[in-house]
């Protein structure tokens, strides 16, 4: 991906070098049931170690940030992907008669306070928290997406798009729509809307790849394989089956391997939003 000459955001806050610790620790254990409940239970994992940090409190502590070249690299990265979102979303709002405000995007390390979704931690994986209009990202995740078998540059920028393809939902009132049908449904049925929703981020993530290349031609050879593989990565059937547990569709919070590839794609191929209307077709058809 063409990125290193691309302009930086200023919606970056930068927590690296912080450290955030319960006073009660949250052994690995707990980390562990909270990838399963997002897994297979559909439970938000960063609310879930909230709730086994207990009562102990959470302290924060300034530490030297001293941090390595590829650190600060992937930092910069994060950053112009941001600001190239920003681009497109802005045009394409505009093109609506509305108006664009940037997520802030914040980086840490292991754990960090968030303003609305609890404590946010690594072990979570990237995040949007809707309530204060931020995402999430450890730069570690980086690693975790070559060993779920997407390495590359624009794999962690597709990752990056999907988090503001959140954002932008809820901007559009879609977030607020969604939390509202949840809460009178079923589990089975809320877990359905939760996989609109993703693939709905999914198909956002590739409306902005194409219009980001049509403007500024970001994109190389291999990296729409590479978005096609972050996005395949970690579908909720893959997951289920690396985890060693039979698949269950019924859990499904996210979407197939290949439906999530498949509306990355078609975001990508149209860069049209309406394109991306994962509710109006019956759910056996989003893929």
């Amino acid at each position: 991906m063409r990125w290193k000459k691309g302009r930086r955001s200023r919606y970056i806050d930068d927590r690296r070098g912080r450290s955030v610790r319960r006073s009660a620790g949250i052994g690995g254990g707990a980390v562990v049931l909270a990838l399963i409940a997002a897994v297979f239970l559909g439970q938000n994992p960063v609310a879930i170690l909230e709730q086994l940090g207990g009562a102990g409190g959470v302290t924060t502590s300034q530490v030297p940030a001293q941090q390595s070249a590829a650190s600060n690299e992937a930092a910069d990265f994060v950053s112009v992907v941001l600001a190239d979102t920003e681009d497109v979303w802005k045009k394409l709002f505009v093109a609506r008669g509305a108006r664009y405000q940037p997520p802030v995007l914040v980086l840490y390390e292991n754990a960090t306070r968030t303003d609305a979704c609890g404590l946010g931690q690594a072990a979570a994986g990237p995040f949007y928290c809707p309530g204060d209009y931020k995402v999430y990202i450890d730069l570690s995740f980086v690693n975790e997406l070559k060993r779920l078998g997407a390495p590359g540059d624009f794999a962690f920028a597709y990752v990056i798009a999907h988090e503001v393809g959140h954002h932008v939902q809820n901007l559009a009132g879609t977030a607020k729509q969604v939390r509202e049908a949840k809460s009178r449904a079923r589990k089975t049925e809320q877990n359905a809307l939760q996989v609109r929703m993703e693939l709905q981020a999914d198909c956002y993530a590739g409306v902005w790849a194409h219009h980001a290349h049509r403007d500024r031609q970001v994109l190389e050879h291999g990296d729409i394989d590479e978005g096609l593989a972050a996005a395949a990565s970690v579908g909720d059937d893959r997951l289920q089956k690396a985890a060693g547990r039979r698949v269950h569709p019924e859990s499904f919070t996210h979407g197939t391997s290949e439906q999530r590839a498949r509306w990355f794609y078609a975001g990508l191929e149209s860069g049209n939003i309406d394109t991306c209307d994962t509710f109006s077709q019956r759910l056996s058809d989003v893929r």
